[in-house]
């Protein structure tokens, strides 16, 4: 019950912190003078990569003998989505189900393909970053110096490195439970990610896995030409304020509330104004989320007709 209440909370003070540094006034005079070319544009990259995630999927179900249906593909991945701001993480769980029910694939076997393309997802992700921080070292680098002590940095590094090097020698050599369920998931995610490369479409796998992140940047990007203000915005504000947004989704309900102040918090490092940037955020977070609703929503009730007829 937690797991459901406590981010549906989270979000509901978070949009209200964020309407109190910027009025419901102040942003619907950014939605009205907004550039919606860019809008549409953003939201149209970010269609192209919902439906090359369905279509990547495919890839993985194809070597264990199961050649789904394109169209089932794509509604599971809309209906995933659209469930997810209901119940986090309940989609990929009604996704898996979905299969199950039209294209008879066991459910852990389509759970295990959902699990091992988060698994890439979250490598190419962890290569955006480290991309933003080669890129954004220095400028990063001067930041923390500015506001913290150096001294303090250098020995939260030194302490949070020996952390680290502690607790993995622990968990190697350890045989209790909680040491054996650790290594038992690093193993799966090691495994679910080798397992990519025995796929016999591995390399149009991994087209689509960095299509889908470019065109998640790209809409960001893109969408950032909507509010005059943001014009001429730097690609480091761009992608660390990307990176910001990603991680703000896992906080609440599909990042209601958290997203806008991520990007605010991220844009506020390079200067940037605080009321463009909360107002790009809840234009960037509602276009998506516009576009998840119609079309989960669509996906949804379709999916019983469509499958009504192919079994036809």
């Amino acid at each position: 019950m937690l797991k459901i209440t406590l981010p549906l909370l989270l979000g509901v003070f978070l949009v209200w912190y964020s309407l109190s540094k910027v009025s419901v006034e102040e942003l619907l005079v950014y939605a009205k003078n907004a550039n919606y070319t860019w809008i549409i544009l953003g939201m149209f990259l970010g269609l192209l990569s919902h439906l090359s995630r369905a279509y990547r999927w495919r890839f993985q179900l194809e070597p264990m003998g199961y050649n789904i249906r394109l169209g089932n593909s794509i509604m599971a991945v809309f209906a995933t989505y659209l469930i997810n701001y209901t119940i986090p993480r309940a989609g990929e769980v009604a996704r898996a189900s979905i299969l199950t029910n039209y294209e008879d694939v066991p459910f852990e076997k389509g759970f295990g393909t959902i699990v091992a393309e988060r698994i890439a997802d979250m490598i190419v992700m962890l290569g955006i970053i480290a991309v933003t921080l080669f890129l954004q070292f220095e400028f990063i680098y001067g930041f923390l110096i500015e506001k913290f002590n150096p001294t303090k940095i250098i020995i939260a590094l030194t302490i949070g490195v020996l952390l680290v090097f502690f607790f993995l020698r622990y968990i190697k050599r350890s045989h209790s439970k909680i040491a054996l369920k650790i290594r038992g998931f690093v193993n799966g995610l090691i495994e679910g990610a080798l397992s990519i490369f025995k796929m016999k479409k591995k390399w149009a796998f991994i087209f689509h896995t960095l299509f889908i992140w470019a065109m998640y940047v790209l809409m960001f990007y893109v969408t950032s030409f909507s509010i005059e203000e943001l014009h001429g915005i730097s690609m480091g504000a761009i992608l660390i304020g990307f990176i910001s947004a990603s991680f703000s989704i896992a906080a609440t309900n599909g990042g209601i509330g958290s997203y806008p102040l991520a990007i605010y918090a991220a844009f506020s490092i390079f200067g940037i104004s605080e009321e463009p940037s909360i107002a790009f955020g809840w234009i960037m977070w509602a276009s998506q989320t516009l576009m998840i609703i119609v079309f989960g929503g669509i996906s949804l009730i379709y999916l019983p007709i469509y499958n009504r007829i192919k079994s036809k």
